[in-house]
């Protein structure tokens, strides 16, 4: 694994720049494409930062609560704790971020920036679908580069070396980060084909979450890390995927059974 690159002389974390760049991939992505279908560019970066924003707190808050066993035992002893044990040990808890936490937040505070705005949310959402699968691909390089979400142990597969899981080291597992990065990179292809195409218009990102949902179900079995959280056999990516594809199911029934959907064709 390589957790720090070395970048003109300084070492930077390979997670956060691989998550810069997937971030600058997808922005450059649907700002081009917001304003070829006629979106001004401001709104288009409007929208983006404030779906980064929800990003981050979603992430950290899930991750929080992939660590409440941890929280609820720190308010069982604080008494017996100084404060500044406390507050390390809170932030220590929220320190990290967990994929759908980000995309259930940016998701969440986008739609609030597009509906307070008047834009077309439809239109606008088929747009960041490919963009979201996009930067999730350099995001899941990241995690392979840092060595966290490693994958089960397997004779065929990678030998971790600098994971900060220090027991996962020296034992060779799947390469699930690498598994789940290709998934998204075919994901963003296919939605951006759609796209393209005036396929499903207003149901791209509907069906991204539920195309991914099934994946992310289904990879989560070759998973190692059990940190994550497991609640009745099922990890908490598992539950909330279950939980988004049944969301998206409805919310694409609905739109393609019972609402007036747009004919209009916009060529690009």
């Amino acid at each position: 694994m390589l957790p720090y690159i070395n970048v003109f002389g300084s070492s930077l974390p390979s997670y956060s720049l691989m998550a810069l760049i997937g971030l600058l991939a997808a922005g450059f992505f649907v700002g081009i494409r917001a304003t070829k279908r006629g979106f001004y560019l401001y709104h288009a970066v409007m929208t983006l930062l404030f779906v980064g924003i929800g990003i981050a707190v979603g992430g950290c808050l899930l991750y929080g609560i992939t660590n409440i066993r941890f929280i609820v035992l720190l308010f069982k002893h604080i008494g017996e704790l100084s404060f500044i044990e406390f507050a390390s040990g809170i932030v220590y808890a929220f320190s990290g971020s967990v994929f759908y936490g980000g995309l259930i937040g940016g998701t969440v505070l986008g739609m609030i920036y597009l509906k307070r705005t008047k834009m077309n949310v439809g239109m606008f959402c088929d747009i960041v679908a490919p963009g979201a699968a996009l930067f999730h691909t350099f995001g899941r390089l990241g995690c392979f580069l840092a060595g966290c979400c490693y994958g089960v142990e397997c004779k065929v597969g990678f030998t971790m070396t600098a994971s900060e899981v220090h027991g996962a080291n020296g034992i060779s597992r799947f390469p699930i980060q690498l598994v789940e990065s290709a998934f998204e990179l075919l994901l963003f292809f296919l939605l951006w084909y759609l796209l393209s195409r005036n396929i499903l218009q207003g149901r791209l990102l509907p069906l991204y979450f539920m195309t991914y949902a099934v994946g992310r179900f289904t990879l989560e079995f070759f998973r190692g890390d059990l940190h994550r959280g497991i609640w009745f056999g099922l990890s908490t990516s598992q539950w909330i995927s279950i939980g988004l594809f049944t969301v998206s199911a409805v919310v694409i029934v609905k739109q393609t059974f019972f609402k007036n959907n747009t004919k209009e064709v916009i060529k690009e």
